[in-house]
């Protein structure tokens, strides 16, 4: 009897390095999942801000409501369009990729930057191609989001269920800040995927995704512990890299859906 892997979870993350939303459904795009890692916190120095500097940052829940997005931290809540954006670009970098971006408005930078304690903008991205990425791995450029490296990343459920086993302190998916968690039938399998379909989009693997300290903070909390980072390492370690989860990108537009079968 053939293995049926569908869809189980679906995630974006609008803000770089926020919580994320959970979907029943969403609009795959060139560059990921439609408002899927479009804004991001930079400091004074135009350099992106993440969980990895900043654990608290895991404490700010956005939700989309309708065309604004309204960021929820410590009972007290901003929101701003979800078009909006002031006209003067901002040259920044998300790691090697140059990213050109504009400040969403004034209040919103002060808003965060009260919050968190230093002086930070928000900024989008606001079109395809003001960031490429380029992919070692397969020696193509991709035009993509804030996201760290690649449009979307899958994680199969017999992975965290094998890791879980392993560890005390048992953790969710959410660690892993996956886009698509699927149903699978062994652990790490999605590394194997090569291209496959789920609803209308059709997907293609890249590589497994290499996983750094942030995976080992708590996002209920903002606290960075010493796992699953510690035990992944004794069993996922390849090339200096600690692997969970795998990189995709979309070869077209569509919506896919949880319930929606992968189809190779």
């Amino acid at each position: 009897m053939n293995v049926v892997y569908s869809v189980k979870e679906i995630y974006i993350y609008p803000i770089k390095s926020l919580a994320g939303i959970s979907l029943k459904s969403a609009t795959a795009e060139e560059m990921g999942f439609e408002n899927d890692r479009r804004w991001m916190l930079i400091n004074a120095e135009n350099v992106h801000v993440t969980q990895r500097e900043y654990p608290i940052m895991s404490q700010f829940y956005p939700q989309i409501l309708g065309d604004k997005i309204q960021i929820t931290f410590e009972r007290e809540t901003h929101e701003f369009s979800i078009n909006e954006h002031l006209e003067n670009p901002i040259n920044s970098q998300v790691w090697d990729d140059k990213s050109e971006v504009f400040e969403v408005n004034k209040n919103a930078s002060k808003w965060f930057s009260d919050k968190l304690g230093f002086e930070c903008r928000l900024v989008k991205i606001n079109k395809i191609g003001a960031r490429k990425h380029e992919s070692s791995r397969t020696n193509e450029t991709y035009n993509v989001s804030l996201a760290d490296g690649y449009p979307y990343l899958l994680i199969g459920t017999e992975s965290l269920d094998f890791l879980n086993e392993k560890l005390d302190e048992k953790i969710t998916i959410k660690r892993f800040r996956p886009n698509i968690v699927v149903s699978t039938k062994s652990a790490h399998e999605e590394d194997d995927f090569k291209t496959f379909a789920i609803g209308e989009v059709q997907f293609k693997n890249i590589k497994p995704c290499g996983r750094c300290i942030m995976v080992n903070n708590d996002p209920q909390k903002g606290i960075i512990k010493k796992e699953p980072l510690k035990t992944l390492s004794k069993y996922r370690n390849v090339d200096n890299s600690v692997l969970f989860g795998t990189n995709l990108v979309s070869l077209n537009s569509g919506i896919i859906s949880v319930g929606d079968e992968v189809v190779f």
